[in-house]
Protein backbone atom coordinates (compact mmCIF):
# COMPACT_ATOMS: atom_id res chain seq x y z
CA UNK A 1 0.00 0.00 0.00
CA UNK A 2 1.15 3.55 -0.65
CA UNK A 3 0.07 7.05 0.24
CA UNK A 4 -1.73 7.82 -3.01
CA UNK A 5 -5.41 8.55 -3.37
CA UNK A 6 -7.65 5.68 -4.48
CA UNK A 7 -7.65 4.90 -8.19
CA UNK A 8 -11.18 5.99 -9.19
CA UNK A 9 -11.41 3.51 -12.07
CA UNK A 10 -10.57 0.60 -9.75
CA UNK A 11 -12.76 1.75 -6.85
CA UNK A 12 -16.43 1.11 -6.12
CA UNK A 13 -18.94 2.93 -3.91
CA UNK A 14 -22.29 1.59 -2.70
CA UNK A 15 -24.59 4.01 -0.86
CA UNK A 16 -27.60 2.41 0.83
CA UNK A 17 -30.33 4.24 2.68
CA UNK A 18 -33.80 3.85 4.07
CA UNK A 19 -36.03 6.90 4.31
CA UNK A 20 -39.49 5.29 3.94
CA UNK A 21 -40.75 2.51 6.20
CA UNK A 22 -44.07 0.78 6.77
CA UNK A 23 -43.76 0.25 10.54
CA UNK A 24 -40.88 2.53 11.54
CA UNK A 25 -40.66 6.31 11.66
CA UNK A 26 -39.71 7.77 8.25
CA UNK A 27 -36.29 9.42 7.90
CA UNK A 28 -36.55 12.06 5.13
CA UNK A 29 -32.95 13.32 5.59
CA UNK A 30 -31.59 9.95 4.47
CA UNK A 31 -32.69 10.62 0.90
CA UNK A 32 -30.65 13.83 0.91
CA UNK A 33 -27.73 11.96 2.47
CA UNK A 34 -27.57 9.55 -0.45
CA UNK A 35 -27.95 12.14 -3.17
CA UNK A 36 -25.42 14.62 -1.81
CA UNK A 37 -22.85 12.04 -0.75
CA UNK A 38 -22.98 10.49 -4.21
CA UNK A 39 -22.42 13.89 -5.82
CA UNK A 40 -19.62 14.77 -3.40
CA UNK A 41 -17.69 11.52 -3.92
CA UNK A 42 -17.91 12.01 -7.70
CA UNK A 43 -16.50 15.55 -7.47
CA UNK A 44 -13.06 15.46 -9.14
CA UNK A 45 -11.73 17.95 -6.59
CA UNK A 46 -12.57 15.54 -3.74
CA UNK A 47 -12.50 11.86 -4.77
CA UNK A 48 -13.44 11.75 -8.44
CA UNK A 49 -15.30 8.42 -8.37
CA UNK A 50 -16.89 7.86 -11.81
CA UNK A 51 -20.68 7.87 -11.87
CA UNK A 52 -20.67 4.31 -13.25
CA UNK A 53 -18.73 3.14 -10.17
CA UNK A 54 -21.13 4.66 -7.65
CA UNK A 55 -24.30 2.68 -6.88
CA UNK A 56 -27.20 4.13 -4.86
CA UNK A 57 -29.72 1.77 -3.25
CA UNK A 58 -32.73 3.59 -1.84
CA UNK A 59 -35.36 2.00 0.43
CA UNK A 60 -34.47 -1.69 -0.14
CA UNK A 61 -37.29 -4.08 0.66
CA UNK A 62 -35.45 -7.42 0.54
CA UNK A 63 -32.05 -8.52 1.89
CA UNK A 64 -30.99 -9.30 -1.68
CA UNK A 65 -31.75 -5.71 -2.76
CA UNK A 66 -29.50 -4.56 0.08
CA UNK A 67 -26.62 -7.03 -0.26
CA UNK A 68 -26.42 -7.91 -3.97
CA UNK A 69 -25.15 -4.46 -5.04
CA UNK A 70 -22.49 -4.69 -2.32
CA UNK A 71 -21.46 -8.14 -3.50
CA UNK A 72 -21.20 -6.95 -7.11
CA UNK A 73 -19.11 -3.93 -6.12
CA UNK A 74 -16.95 -6.02 -3.79
CA UNK A 75 -16.15 -8.47 -6.57
CA UNK A 76 -15.00 -5.78 -9.02
CA UNK A 77 -13.23 -3.31 -6.70
CA UNK A 78 -9.46 -3.60 -6.86
CA UNK A 79 -8.35 -0.43 -5.11
CA UNK A 80 -11.06 0.82 -2.72
CA UNK A 81 -14.50 -0.43 -1.72
CA UNK A 82 -16.69 2.01 0.20
CA UNK A 83 -20.05 0.89 1.58
CA UNK A 84 -22.29 3.44 3.30
CA UNK A 85 -25.58 2.80 5.10
CA UNK A 86 -27.96 5.37 6.54
CA UNK A 87 -31.29 4.49 8.06
CA UNK A 88 -32.73 2.80 11.12
CA UNK A 89 -30.38 0.64 13.15
CA UNK A 90 -32.25 -2.06 15.06
CA UNK A 91 -31.60 -4.46 17.92
CA UNK A 92 -33.01 -7.92 18.32
CA UNK A 93 -34.40 -8.92 21.69
CA UNK A 94 -31.99 -11.90 21.98
CA UNK A 95 -29.04 -10.76 19.87
CA UNK A 96 -26.45 -8.03 20.58
CA UNK A 97 -25.64 -7.61 16.88
CA UNK A 98 -26.64 -4.60 14.79
CA UNK A 99 -29.47 -4.98 12.27
CA UNK A 100 -30.03 -2.58 9.37
CA UNK A 101 -33.66 -1.89 8.61
CA UNK A 102 -35.47 -2.72 5.38
CA UNK A 103 -38.70 -1.09 4.25
CA UNK A 104 -40.86 -3.66 6.10
CA UNK A 105 -38.62 -4.13 9.17
CA UNK A 106 -40.13 -4.11 12.65
CA UNK A 107 -38.61 -2.98 15.93
CA UNK A 108 -37.19 -5.83 18.02
CA UNK A 109 -37.43 -8.39 15.19
CA UNK A 110 -33.99 -8.83 13.71
CA UNK A 111 -35.19 -11.40 11.20
CA UNK A 112 -37.11 -8.64 9.37
CA UNK A 113 -33.87 -6.68 8.75
CA UNK A 114 -30.33 -7.29 7.46
CA UNK A 115 -27.81 -8.45 10.05
CA UNK A 116 -24.58 -6.51 10.00
CA UNK A 117 -22.73 -9.84 10.10
CA UNK A 118 -24.00 -10.55 6.58
CA UNK A 119 -22.73 -7.22 5.27
CA UNK A 120 -19.40 -7.82 7.01
CA UNK A 121 -19.02 -11.19 5.28
CA UNK A 122 -19.65 -9.68 1.84
CA UNK A 123 -17.17 -6.86 2.42
CA UNK A 124 -14.47 -9.24 3.59
CA UNK A 125 -14.67 -11.24 0.36
CA UNK A 126 -13.58 -8.26 -1.71
CA UNK A 127 -10.04 -8.25 -3.17
CA UNK A 128 -9.93 -4.45 -2.79
CA UNK A 129 -6.78 -3.31 -1.02
CA UNK A 130 -8.78 -1.05 1.30
CA UNK A 131 -12.33 -1.41 2.44
CA UNK A 132 -14.41 1.23 4.17
CA UNK A 133 -17.78 0.82 5.89
CA UNK A 134 -19.60 3.97 7.04
CA UNK A 135 -22.71 3.51 9.15
CA UNK A 136 -25.03 6.39 9.98
CA UNK A 137 -27.68 4.68 12.06
CA UNK A 138 -28.68 4.05 15.65
CA UNK A 139 -26.44 1.68 17.63
CA UNK A 140 -23.91 1.61 14.78
CA UNK A 141 -21.06 1.38 17.29
CA UNK A 142 -22.02 -2.28 17.64
CA UNK A 143 -20.72 -2.81 14.12
CA UNK A 144 -17.36 -1.28 14.96
CA UNK A 145 -17.00 -3.75 17.83
CA UNK A 146 -18.18 -6.62 15.66
CA UNK A 147 -15.67 -5.90 12.90
CA UNK A 148 -12.80 -5.98 15.39
CA UNK A 149 -14.06 -8.84 17.54
CA UNK A 150 -11.67 -11.40 16.11
CA UNK A 151 -8.92 -9.09 15.03
CA UNK A 152 -5.96 -11.43 15.61
CA UNK A 153 -7.44 -14.11 13.38
CA UNK A 154 -8.52 -11.59 10.75
CA UNK A 155 -5.18 -9.80 10.59
CA UNK A 156 -3.57 -13.06 9.52
CA UNK A 157 -5.80 -13.28 6.47
CA UNK A 158 -4.86 -11.26 3.39
CA UNK A 159 -8.50 -10.76 2.38
CA UNK A 160 -9.33 -8.58 5.38
CA UNK A 161 -6.36 -6.24 5.12
CA UNK A 162 -7.44 -2.62 5.01
CA UNK A 163 -10.91 -2.80 6.58
CA UNK A 164 -12.05 0.42 8.28
CA UNK A 165 -15.40 0.97 9.99
CA UNK A 166 -16.66 4.47 10.81
CA UNK A 167 -19.86 4.51 12.88
CA UNK A 168 -22.11 7.45 13.69
CA UNK A 169 -22.64 6.67 17.36
CA UNK A 170 -21.65 4.32 20.21
CA UNK A 171 -23.29 0.93 20.39
CA UNK A 172 -25.74 1.99 23.07
CA UNK A 173 -26.75 5.38 21.69
CA UNK A 174 -29.00 6.49 18.86
CA UNK A 175 -27.76 8.56 15.96
CA UNK A 176 -29.56 11.82 15.25
CA UNK A 177 -31.87 12.75 12.39
CA UNK A 178 -33.38 16.06 13.58
CA UNK A 179 -36.80 16.87 12.16
CA UNK A 180 -36.67 19.52 9.47
CA UNK A 181 -32.93 19.18 8.80
CA UNK A 182 -31.67 18.45 5.30
CA UNK A 183 -29.21 15.77 6.47
CA UNK A 184 -28.74 13.54 9.47
CA UNK A 185 -26.32 14.99 12.02
CA UNK A 186 -23.39 12.68 11.28
CA UNK A 187 -23.63 12.74 7.48
CA UNK A 188 -24.18 16.49 7.48
CA UNK A 189 -20.86 16.95 9.29
CA UNK A 190 -19.16 14.47 6.96
CA UNK A 191 -20.40 16.35 3.90
CA UNK A 192 -19.26 19.67 5.35
CA UNK A 193 -15.81 18.21 5.97
CA UNK A 194 -15.45 16.76 2.47
CA UNK A 195 -16.83 19.84 0.71
CA UNK A 196 -15.10 22.48 2.79
CA UNK A 197 -11.95 20.60 3.67
CA UNK A 198 -9.91 20.95 6.85
CA UNK A 199 -8.22 24.32 7.30
CA UNK A 200 -4.48 23.93 7.95
CA UNK A 201 -4.85 20.22 7.25
CA UNK A 202 -2.81 18.03 4.90
CA UNK A 203 -3.28 18.15 1.14
CA UNK A 204 -4.65 14.59 1.20
CA UNK A 205 -7.04 13.56 3.97
CA UNK A 206 -6.87 10.06 5.47
CA UNK A 207 -9.61 8.22 7.33
CA UNK A 208 -8.15 8.81 10.78
CA UNK A 209 -8.01 12.55 10.12
CA UNK A 210 -11.65 12.46 9.05
CA UNK A 211 -12.58 10.55 12.20
CA UNK A 212 -10.68 12.88 14.54
CA UNK A 213 -12.10 15.98 12.89
CA UNK A 214 -15.68 14.66 13.03
CA UNK A 215 -15.17 13.71 16.67
CA UNK A 216 -14.00 17.23 17.55
CA UNK A 217 -16.81 18.95 15.65
CA UNK A 218 -19.56 16.73 17.03
CA UNK A 219 -18.22 17.00 20.59
CA UNK A 220 -18.28 20.78 20.30
CA UNK A 221 -21.98 20.54 19.38
CA UNK A 222 -22.74 18.04 22.15
CA UNK A 223 -23.79 15.38 19.62
CA UNK A 224 -23.19 11.60 19.74
CA UNK A 225 -19.53 10.89 19.06
CA UNK A 226 -18.48 8.64 16.18
CA UNK A 227 -16.75 5.32 16.70
CA UNK A 228 -14.24 3.58 14.50
CA UNK A 229 -12.07 0.52 14.19
CA UNK A 230 -9.58 -0.53 11.55
CA UNK A 231 -7.21 -3.31 10.67
CA UNK A 232 -3.55 -2.84 9.79
CA UNK A 233 -2.89 0.71 8.49
CA UNK A 234 -6.21 1.35 6.71
CA UNK A 235 -6.88 4.51 8.68
CA UNK A 236 -3.68 6.16 7.50
CA UNK A 237 -4.44 5.83 3.78
CA UNK A 238 -5.49 9.06 2.01
CA UNK A 239 -9.07 8.96 0.81
CA UNK A 240 -9.88 12.49 -0.41
CA UNK A 241 -8.33 15.80 -1.42
CA UNK A 242 -8.44 18.59 1.12
CA UNK A 243 -10.39 21.42 -0.52
CA UNK A 244 -9.25 23.83 2.18
CA UNK A 245 -5.61 23.26 1.30
CA UNK A 246 -4.56 26.02 -1.11
CA UNK A 247 -1.99 24.86 -3.68
CA UNK A 248 1.41 26.49 -3.68
CA UNK A 249 1.55 29.48 -6.00
CA UNK A 250 3.83 29.38 -9.00
CA UNK A 251 5.91 32.13 -10.54
CA UNK A 252 2.84 33.60 -12.22
CA UNK A 253 1.59 35.10 -8.95
CA UNK A 254 -1.98 35.81 -7.84
CA UNK A 255 -2.95 37.98 -10.83
CA UNK A 256 -2.17 35.22 -13.33
CA UNK A 257 -4.00 32.66 -11.19
CA UNK A 258 -7.13 34.82 -11.12
CA UNK A 259 -6.95 35.27 -14.89
CA UNK A 260 -6.72 31.52 -15.44
CA UNK A 261 -9.61 30.87 -13.05
CA UNK A 262 -11.75 33.46 -14.83
CA UNK A 263 -10.94 32.00 -18.25
CA UNK A 264 -11.78 28.47 -17.11
CA UNK A 265 -15.06 29.68 -15.61
CA UNK A 266 -16.14 31.53 -18.74
CA UNK A 267 -15.15 28.71 -21.11
CA UNK A 268 -16.70 26.03 -18.95
CA UNK A 269 -19.97 27.92 -18.64
CA UNK A 270 -20.16 28.29 -22.42
CA UNK A 271 -19.44 24.58 -22.89
CA UNK A 272 -22.10 23.57 -20.37
CA UNK A 273 -24.70 25.76 -22.09
CA UNK A 274 -23.77 24.32 -25.49
CA UNK A 275 -24.12 20.77 -24.18
CA UNK A 276 -27.48 21.61 -22.69
CA UNK A 277 -28.63 23.22 -25.94
CA UNK A 278 -27.95 20.02 -27.91
CA UNK A 279 -29.75 17.80 -25.41
CA UNK A 280 -26.71 16.57 -23.46
CA UNK A 281 -27.86 18.02 -20.17
CA UNK A 282 -26.31 15.35 -17.94
CA UNK A 283 -22.91 15.88 -19.60
CA UNK A 284 -23.04 19.52 -18.53
CA UNK A 285 -23.22 18.63 -14.82
CA UNK A 286 -19.56 17.57 -14.30
CA UNK A 287 -18.37 20.62 -16.26
CA UNK A 288 -20.20 23.02 -13.95
CA UNK A 289 -19.14 21.14 -10.82
CA UNK A 290 -15.53 21.23 -11.96
CA UNK A 291 -15.73 25.00 -12.40
CA UNK A 292 -17.05 25.47 -8.85
CA UNK A 293 -14.32 23.21 -7.48
CA UNK A 294 -11.47 25.31 -8.84
CA UNK A 295 -9.02 26.65 -6.26
CA UNK A 296 -9.49 30.39 -6.00
CA UNK A 297 -13.08 30.46 -7.22
CA UNK A 298 -15.08 33.20 -5.51
CA UNK A 299 -18.80 33.87 -5.48
CA UNK A 300 -19.65 36.70 -7.83
CA UNK A 301 -20.01 37.49 -11.52
CA UNK A 302 -19.70 34.38 -13.64
CA UNK A 303 -19.60 32.10 -10.58
CA UNK A 304 -23.18 33.12 -9.73
CA UNK A 305 -24.19 32.36 -13.32
CA UNK A 306 -22.55 28.94 -12.99
CA UNK A 307 -24.60 28.18 -9.89
CA UNK A 308 -27.78 29.39 -11.54
CA UNK A 309 -27.09 27.16 -14.56
CA UNK A 310 -26.29 24.19 -12.32
CA UNK A 311 -29.42 24.73 -10.25
CA UNK A 312 -31.56 24.87 -13.41
CA UNK A 313 -30.13 21.57 -14.63
CA UNK A 314 -30.59 19.87 -11.26
CA UNK A 315 -34.18 21.09 -11.09
CA UNK A 316 -34.79 19.82 -14.62
CA UNK A 317 -33.43 16.41 -13.56
CA UNK A 318 -35.72 16.36 -10.48
CA UNK A 319 -32.85 16.93 -8.02
CA UNK A 320 -34.63 19.75 -6.24
CA UNK A 321 -32.88 19.42 -2.89
CA UNK A 322 -29.44 19.56 -4.45
CA UNK A 323 -30.51 22.58 -6.50
CA UNK A 324 -31.51 24.30 -3.25
CA UNK A 325 -28.07 23.52 -1.78
CA UNK A 326 -26.38 25.10 -4.81
CA UNK A 327 -28.47 28.27 -4.57
CA UNK A 328 -28.16 28.47 -0.78
CA UNK A 329 -24.36 28.46 -1.11
CA UNK A 330 -24.56 31.37 -3.55
CA UNK A 331 -27.11 33.18 -1.35
CA UNK A 332 -24.91 32.93 1.76
CA UNK A 333 -21.86 34.18 -0.14
CA UNK A 334 -23.51 37.18 -1.79
CA UNK A 335 -26.38 38.05 0.54
CA UNK A 336 -24.89 41.48 1.32
CA UNK A 337 -24.44 42.44 -2.31
CA UNK A 338 -26.90 43.85 -4.81
CA UNK A 339 -27.31 43.24 -8.50
CA UNK A 340 -29.54 41.45 -10.98
CA UNK A 341 -27.76 38.07 -10.57
CA UNK A 342 -28.13 38.19 -6.79
CA UNK A 343 -31.83 38.96 -7.07
CA UNK A 344 -32.21 36.10 -9.54
CA UNK A 345 -30.59 33.77 -7.00
CA UNK A 346 -33.10 34.95 -4.38
CA UNK A 347 -36.11 34.47 -6.65
CA UNK A 348 -35.12 30.99 -7.81
CA UNK A 349 -34.16 29.87 -4.32
CA UNK A 350 -37.47 31.10 -2.94
CA UNK A 351 -39.38 29.32 -5.71
CA UNK A 352 -37.62 26.01 -5.02
CA UNK A 353 -38.10 26.32 -1.27
CA UNK A 354 -41.80 26.95 -1.83
CA UNK A 355 -42.05 23.88 -4.07
CA UNK A 356 -40.36 21.77 -1.36
CA UNK A 357 -42.84 23.04 1.24
CA UNK A 358 -40.41 25.37 3.07
CA UNK A 359 -42.69 28.40 2.88
CA UNK A 360 -41.22 30.26 5.86
CA UNK A 361 -37.69 30.04 4.46
CA UNK A 362 -38.95 31.15 1.05
CA UNK A 363 -40.54 34.24 2.66
CA UNK A 364 -37.24 35.07 4.42
CA UNK A 365 -35.34 34.89 1.13
CA UNK A 366 -37.88 37.09 -0.66
CA UNK A 367 -37.84 39.60 2.20
CA UNK A 368 -34.05 39.78 1.88
CA UNK A 369 -34.36 40.35 -1.88
CA UNK A 370 -36.83 43.16 -1.18
CA UNK A 371 -34.37 44.82 1.20
CA UNK A 372 -31.65 44.60 -1.45
CA UNK A 373 -33.91 46.25 -3.99
CA UNK A 374 -35.18 48.96 -1.64
CA UNK A 375 -32.60 49.81 1.07
CA UNK A 376 -33.85 51.19 4.37
CA UNK A 377 -32.94 54.75 3.49
CA UNK A 378 -34.95 54.66 0.28
CA UNK A 379 -38.77 54.86 0.54
CA UNK A 380 -40.72 51.88 -0.75
CA UNK A 381 -42.73 52.53 -3.93
CA UNK A 382 -46.44 53.11 -3.39
CA UNK A 383 -48.71 50.10 -3.96
CA UNK A 384 -50.45 49.85 -7.29
CA UNK A 385 -54.20 50.23 -7.57
CA UNK A 386 -54.54 46.50 -7.92
CA UNK A 387 -52.65 45.78 -4.72
CA UNK A 388 -49.70 43.42 -4.49
CA UNK A 389 -48.64 41.62 -7.67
Amino acid sequence: MNGDLPDPSASRVVLIGGSEYRSLVPLPPVSSNLQSLCTTLQDPTICGIPEANCTVVKDPQLPSEFLDPVANAAATARDTLLVYYSGHGLRDTDDPDLYMALRDSQEGRGYTAVAYNHLRSVVRMSPARRRIVILDCCFSGRAARAMSADVQNLAAQAKVEGTYVLAASPGDRPALAPEGEVYTTFTGELLDLLRGGIPDGPELIDLETIYRTLEDRLRAKNKPLPQRTFENQAGLLPIARNRACAPARGVGGPVLDLQVTSAITTTGLRLARRLRAVGRTRDALPVLRLILGQPGTTEGGDEILVRLELADILTELDHGREAIEVLETAFVAVHNRAGPEVLTVCRRLAALLREMGSHAEACDVLEHALKLSFPAEAPLPPPTAGGLM
